[in-house]
């Protein structure tokens, strides 16, 4: 063999061995990275779940919160008419007196509320150790014979609701009083989106929800009730199961199912504008001229520069820039691109500072002709007790899931999963 063969030889076995190492350091690279993703998986599996463990409520806890249903019919008569304070779209609610005299509010949920007996009592859990002076504080829960209660500190005014709509009660609401209701509603619900550990969207944020205390001081009720029926996740997303009222729902989450902390920017707007005119956000009767709604009503009246026009004619006493103020900001909660409506915490600083710099609000939601940039036909919402309500035609797709029931005494939108 000549040296040149001899060579080319040698050549050629460097060449596999080459080839050979290459190969092996590839597959044990290979091995060790899908390994390496295995416990970083796993570990993050264990992270999470510790968190949700750790999100669970003591069973010490809710023991503490469960009430049997012999003594809620028992404190309420067995759930008499005449202790009946009201219905929305969760369900009744009820007056009761427990034996050691403590007054509490029983809401019925409806057989909409899907949970399972688990999931209902951590919920339940959770929510009744959120604690805020303006929030309605929920003593706990009964689940037994098919039947799911939750249990409210009961407040001896009701509703906000039965004094602004009330040609005699609504006298007893001076400027003074609305004023210091609307800071109320927003320090509630900052806390809510900002400041809980749950952040939670309350979704149907409107009178008859802000309940009234001795002193006339706003708690807000019903705020942890969307996240026991089902949601999805608690501050942003898409949802099939709309649960709200007509009138103080966004376009984005009444029609398209897309919700996040502006649904409830956009029913403070509305339910501002209620406190300021003491009209509801109602009948087409209601209103003069072309308004068709309450907003619309408002926002006429901005662009013609008479604000004080809609305030409430029962009010004698009023601080005019005040009222032009709270008008200014609901105009800004009610605009129809959610993401040019405030968050909570600067509608409060907008509330405290009077020197703040305000924007001027843009077309606001549901005015007749207006239509959100989806590529969808429209008509506009009038009101929320159904004297003329209608909704931006979706694809046939999109509407065949979905089933809208109503409440008795207002109208109530939520959305059912098919059986």
């Amino acid at each position: 063999m000549t040296l040149i063969a001899i060579y080319l030889t040698g050549q050629k076995s460097k060449t596999a061995r080459m080839l050979i190492i290459i190969i092996i350091v590839s597959v044990v690279a290979a091995i060790a990275c899908l390994f390496g993703m295995t416990i970083c998986f796993k570990w993050r599996r264990s992270i999470q779940k510790t968190q949700k463990t750790t999100h669970e409520p003591p069973t010490g806890i809710l023991v503490s919160l469960v009430f049997d249903l012999k003594t809620l019919k028992a404190a309420t008569g067995n759930f008499s008419d005449a202790n009946k304070l009201g219905e929305g779209g969760f369900g009744p609610v009820y007056k009761g007196v427990l034996p050691d005299g403590q007054k509490i509010a029983v809401k019925k949920l409806s057989s909409r509320a899907g949970q399972g007996l688990t999931e209902l009592k951590n919920e339940v859990g959770l929510v009744a150790k959120l604690e805020h002076r303006n929030l309605a504080r929920l003593l706990g829960f009964c689940i037994e014979e098919e039947q799911k209660m939750v249990v409210y500190e009961y407040l001896p005014n009701t509703s906000l609701d039965k004094f602004l709509f009330d040609p005699v009660k609504r006298l007893l609401l001076s400027w003074e009083r609305r004023y210091n209701l609307i800071e109320g509603i927003t320090r509630g619900l900052i806390y809510l989106h900002e400041e809980s550990q749950l952040r939670i969207i309350h979704r149907d944020l409107k009178a008859s929800n802000i309940l009234l205390d001795e002193h006339m001081s706003p708690k807000i009720a019903d705020f942890g009730l969307a996240k026991l029926f089902g949601a999805d996740d608690v501050t942003h997303g898409h949802t099939k199961r709309i649960a709200g009222t007509l009138g103080y729902m966004p376009p984005e989450y009444a029609i398209n199912g897309r919700f996040s902390t502006k649904v409830d920017v956009f029913g403070f707007g509305v339910l501002t504008l209620e406190i300021v005119t003491g009209r509801r956000n109602g009948s087409l009767d209601e209103y003069s001229g072309n308004a068709s709604n309450l907003i619309s009503y408002v926002w006429c009246h901005w662009n013609k520069g008479s604000p004080l026009k809609v305030l409430d004619p029962t009010l004698e006493r009023y601080q005019s820039h005040q009222v032009i103020r709270c008008i200014h900001i609901a105009l800004l909660c009610v605009q129809q691109d959610p993401s040019k409506r405030p968050s909570m915490s600067t509608v409060g600083l907008m509330l405290s500072s009077s020197s703040m710099m305000v924007p001027p609000p843009s077309t606001p939601a549901f005015l007749s002709g207006h239509n959100e940039t989806s590529g969808t036909s429209n008509t506009h919402f009038r009101d929320h007790n159904g004297s003329s309500v209608s909704k931006k035609k979706r694809p046939r797709q999109n509407m065949d899931h979905q089933r809208v029931l109503y409440s008795v005494n207002e109208v109530t939108v939520t959305d059912v999963d098919p059986r």
